[in-house]
């Protein structure tokens, strides 16, 4: 039975670059794949390429991709990802650019079509999260992407596309489609699919199933989660499966590290819903063979939706903000005083806020009011006042308010912060998926 080796090269935009040139030089893998897209990220890219078309990719992209392609050029690794973000075909084109001035002959794919912005705005579709429709968030809209599947994905890699690169796409998708490209997995297939999507998700957060975020000291002990490695999964023709690492790395594969990573983000194991498939994660087993080696079987599937989940991002309102530290005999006192001065002022002179949070940061920031009585009194705390507006203006003045305790507040405030921002929004509808057309466009040398 035919056997691939797939890397986890990132769990989020911001994560560590060295861990996936680990499974490139180390994982003896065929596939190194990158989730890097959040809910909030793609909207924050569609505002990036409103100021400039060029952009809307993964602020990274050229960072990764700089350290990962020589190695997989040379080893003959697929590259897999969604750091496209709002803008596939800009990415592409840039790693296209980057692999030509290192000598690199690569074909680079780009996946595009999640934008579906006209679309929902022709459709008033409800929004699963809050009562109405998206027409009520008028020209507050900013984006609205589908979650494609695996299909254009393998298609890219079926065009002999060495990177591929797409926006939106479901998380565990990015992990199916090399699996329906090397096998040939027919997309009807649902207990296939559905174990490829079992294996995406273990994977998909990268470090988390290797003792990333597992990890609490006394209770979950982990060993050098400053190397952390990321996993490898080995994935049969049949949907069997293996996750792994490289032996040399950081962190641990167990039993215990894929059963939270299995129930991470999943509402209904039995109906998890997919764009290719709705996989049922009901009957999963999770066995340890090995050191840092285990199995999983049991994954299936069912016939997929007749809808793509569309994120749609909004601006809702605006965000101020101001910190101030205490420190010695008293600071928890001190701490209090300046939140009631603030709380004071903020209505003296008519700040307007749907929401204010006054709270000092380690003693209540967290769980409000439910603090122990008996806990010890800090030496240090520091203040953090938070308001939701509906312009900057008033934004604004919540933080420059905390600012103004320097001296016009109790003694020894220090280390003052303040900003303002708007906050983007994602909410979420379902879209008919003939209304999304994904279309794959190749650049590059080969």
């Amino acid at each position: 039975m035919r056997t691939i080796r797939i890397g986890s090269g990132a769990g989020y935009s911001g994560d560590r670059i060295e861990p996936a040139l680990e499974l490139a030089e180390k994982g003896d893998i065929q596939y190194l794949v990158f989730e890097c897209l959040g809910e909030r990220t793609v909207a924050l890219a569609q505002q990036a390429r409103l100021k400039n078309p060029e952009t809307g990719y993964d602020p990274l992209l050229e960072e990764r991709m700089r350290a990962v392609l020589p190695v997989c050029a040379a080893k003959g690794i697929k590259i897999v990802t969604n750091m496209g973000a709002a803008n596939p075909l800009a990415a592409a084109r840039k790693t296209a650019s980057l692999a030509r001035s290192m000598g690199l002959s690569l074909k680079v794919a780009a996946v595009t079509g999640d934008g579906v912005l006209a679309a929902c705005r022709q459709s008033d579709l409800p929004i699963m999260e809050f009562a109405g429709g998206i027409s009520q968030l008028g020209n507050r809209l900013i984006s609205a992407n589908a979650y494609l599947g695996a299909g254009p994905m393998a298609e890219a890699l079926n065009g002999g596309a060495d990177v591929v690169i797409t926006g939106r796409a479901s998380d565990p998708a990015l992990f199916l489609a090399p699996l329906i490209h090397a096998f040939g997995w027919p997309m009807d297939d649902w207990n296939l699919l559905g174990k490829g999507i079992v294996a995406g998700h273990l994977l998909e957060c990268a470090g988390q199933v290797t003792g990333g975020y597992f990890a609490d000291p006394h209770f979950k002990d982990v060993e050098n989660l400053a190397r952390l490695g990321f996993p490898i999964g080995e994935v049969g023709e049949d949907g069997s499966l293996v996750i792994t690492k490289v032996e040399s790395s950081g962190g641990a594969v167990t039993a215990q590290t894929c059963k939270e990573q299995l129930l991470y983000e999943v509402h209904d194991p039995v109906r998890y819903l997919q764009p290719d498939v709705t996989a049922d994660f009901s009957q999963v087993a999770i066995e340890e063979i090995g050191k840092d080696r285990v199995r999983i079987s049991g994954g299936r599937g069912s016939e997929r939706p007749a809808t793509l989940k569309v994120s749609v991002g909004y601006v809702d309102s605006f965000i101020g903000e101001g910190q101030m530290s205490y420190a010695g005999p008293g600071a928890l006192a001190r701490g209090r005083l300046a939140l009631e001065i603030v709380r004071e002022r903020l209505k003296l002179t008519g700040v307007a806020a749907n929401e204010l949070r006054f709270d000092l940061i380690g003693v209540d920031s967290l769980h409000g009011g439910q603090v122990s009585a008996h806990a010890n009194e800090p030496y240090e705390v520091r203040v953090r006042v938070t308001g939701r507006t509906d312009n900057l203006r008033d934004a604004i003045r919540i933080g420059n308010e905390v600012e103004t305790l320097y001296t016009n507040g109790p003694a020894g405030g220090g280390g003052a912060f303040k900003s303002a921002r708007d906050v983007v929004a994602v909410a979420s509808v379902l879209l008919p998926r003939e209304l999304a057309q994904p279309v794959v466009q190749f650049v590059g040398d080969k």
